[in-house]
């Protein structure tokens, strides 16, 4: 029996376990800290044409850290591929009325928007297959690159005070068509995932430039706010080398917290959930819960700053 109790406590005490408690007590920390709400609701386009970076991941995941913090969070899917829709465990086979709907024929937001079943104060505009061919017929349409800030401006003018998203968080297709044109013509701010790789900064100067376009021609209050770096493998060089040039580029926009390789934020969608319910103690659901944290509050310290100015 001796022999017994004295394995379990070396078990109860083995560095694994000890990095498991410290986990869970930094989850429950991050979790019972609220967010300070924006002053008005923050609309951030999140994009980067260069596939594979993290960018569906990281709308999902901080929409979710963000509304498990106490605050409102609307995710517009706009990649045909519907994986936002996916992680937030939306409905969205082609039956279901979506994004295309709300482009191309004018439904509301609110008709087509969906609430998470997992996670209170997240919901989604789900992306269904239709979206594929919306680039194609938006071409036709009148003013075809404002439809969604029309819409998402319709959208909150339909809502109480006290009903207002906090954050409207658009996923973007990887590609710079016309449906990454409406997402940047409908946000204030840009959030670009870049993965801590040796193509990182390759295609980011066509992203700034078109950036510069939009704001130039259809969206003068468009900047890129933030920076996510993901995909961080602190063993490597290479790694930290990436990381260090982003932040020598960009030192305002790129967020302290790093998003780690994580087997946990892959497993996640494919269970219909983001890893912040798949996994809550695991590296990848406290970096993105460290994010979400991040971003509320310097948007806040922002609203501050520019009030205090005016």
């Amino acid at each position: 029996m001796v022999a017994e109790g004295a394995a379990a406590s070396e078990v109860d005490d083995s560095p694994i376990a000890r990095s498991m408690e410290k986990n869970r007590r930094r989850q429950r920390e991050l979790t019972q800290e609220r967010l300070p709400r924006p002053a008005h609701t923050r609309v951030l386009t999140i994009a980067n044409q260069k596939g594979g970076v993290g960018k569906t991941t990281s709308t999902v995941n901080l929409a979710a850290a963000l509304a498990m913090s106490g605050l409102r969070v609307l995710v517009i899917d706009l990649d045909p591929q519907g994986n936002a829709s996916t992680a937030i465990g939306i409905e969205h086979h082609s039956e279901v009325a979506s994004i295309y709907d709300v482009l191309v024929d004018g439904t509301p937001i609110s008709e087509v928007a969906q609430d998470c079943p997992d996670i209170a104060g997240l919901s989604c505009v789900p992306a269904t297959i239709d979206l594929a061919g919306a680039e194609i017929e938006l071409v036709s349409l009148v003013a075809r690159e404002t439809r969604l800030q029309k819409a998402i401006a319709a959208y909150l003018g339909e809502l109480e005070d006290d009903q207002q998203p906090d954050y409207v968080l658009i996923d973007c297709p990887p590609s710079l068509g016309l449906l990454t044109v409406n997402a940047f013509v409908a946000g204030e701010e840009v959030l670009i995932p870049i993965q801590c790789e040796y193509y990182a900064l390759e295609g980011l100067s066509q992203l700034l430039k078109n950036i510069e376009m939009i704001r130039a021609h259809l969206n003068p209050g468009l900047h890129v706010s933030t920076i996510l770096l993901t995909m961080y493998d602190a063993r490597t060089r290479l790694a930290a080398q990436v990381a260090g040039e982003v932040r020598e580029h960009f030192p305002d926009q790129v967020l302290r917290t790093t998003v780690p390789r994580s087997v946990r934020i892959s497993e996640a969608p494919s269970h219909g959930q983001t890893v912040m319910t798949y996994d809550p103690t695991s590296s990848g659901a406290l970096s993105y819960l460290e994010a979400a944290g991040e971003l509320a509050r310097r948007g806040a310290a922002e609203t501050s700053t520019t009030q205090e100015t005016r």
